[in-house]
């Protein structure tokens, strides 16, 4: 079984997806990791570098790698082909109009032996195998300037548990997570539309904040303990932004 295990896992290598995010993606001004989608398009040895990639997971087995390895594959894939379909879009500045019409149920790759959407990797797959992590919403990137951020790296199981803690941190401690304002204290809109996924209550959602937030921004939150408003940006993570 363990054999097994290790020849699925090296069926699929993040290597290539390594290099297209250490050329591609960067922290931009406002501490946002962005994406310079203009250059990757004009690239066209690099986008048949993320088709090759995204290739791999026809017909790979990522049910028999261990867990970590798992969510880490599926996620990013996730990242890798939302990537490509912006790109396959490209000049755009905003998602928005896609999002509100479902367009990620249309968006499809084939991983194992089955055509599924990038709707389904996020709520089939990671929120229903990994319902009790709610980290799992730091790991897949849906090309808007509110979402966490796309990393530099690719997600890989020796190290996930403390990425994904330090993704969470990233997240929470910018205002696009976390914003006090005075008396008021406004979050991300994912904290509201994937409430249950953070414990199923504003309660919840607030001390999941306090597990990642920063000693002064802690102890602005632990002093309101509440939730004034919700806020998404839903502009392109581009570099051109």
């Amino acid at each position: 079984m363990t054999s097994f295990t290790a020849s699925a896992q090296d069926a699929i290598s993040h290597e290539s997806w390594g290099d297209i995010l250490k050329v591609y993606v960067a922290p931009g001004p406002g501490g946002v990791n962005l994406v310079d989608y203009g250059a990757l398009e004009a690239n066209a040895a690099d986008r048949e570098k993320l088709d090759a990639y995204i290739a791999q997971f026809d017909g790979a087995d990522i049910a028999a790698m261990e867990r970590d390895a798992q969510f880490a594959a599926w996620s990013n894939l996730y990242n890798a082909v939302t990537v490509r379909y912006i790109v396959e879009k490209y000049p755009t500045d905003t998602i928005k109009p896609w999002y509100s019409t479902g367009p990620w149920k249309s968006i499809k790759v084939r991983a194992g032996d089955e055509l599924i959407s990038l709707h389904g990797i996020e709520h089939d797959v990671l929120r229903k195998q990994w319902s009790d992590d709610p980290r799992l919403h730091y790991a897949i990137n849906c090309a808007s300037y509110s979402c966490p951020d796309l990393r530099t790296k690719p997600w890989v199981a020796e190290t996930l548990d403390a990425d994904l803690d330090d993704a969470a941190r990233a997240y929470v401690n910018h205002p696009r997570g976390v914003r006090v304002d005075g008396d008021s204290i406004d979050v991300s809109s994912i904290y509201k539309w994937f409430e249950d996924d953070f414990g199923g209550s504003e309660e919840a959602v607030i001390d999941h904040l306090l597990q990642y937030a920063d000693a002064d921004l802690a102890e602005q939150i632990a002093t309101r303990r509440k939730i004034d408003d919700y806020n998404y940006d839903w502009s392109l993570n581009d570099t051109a932004k």
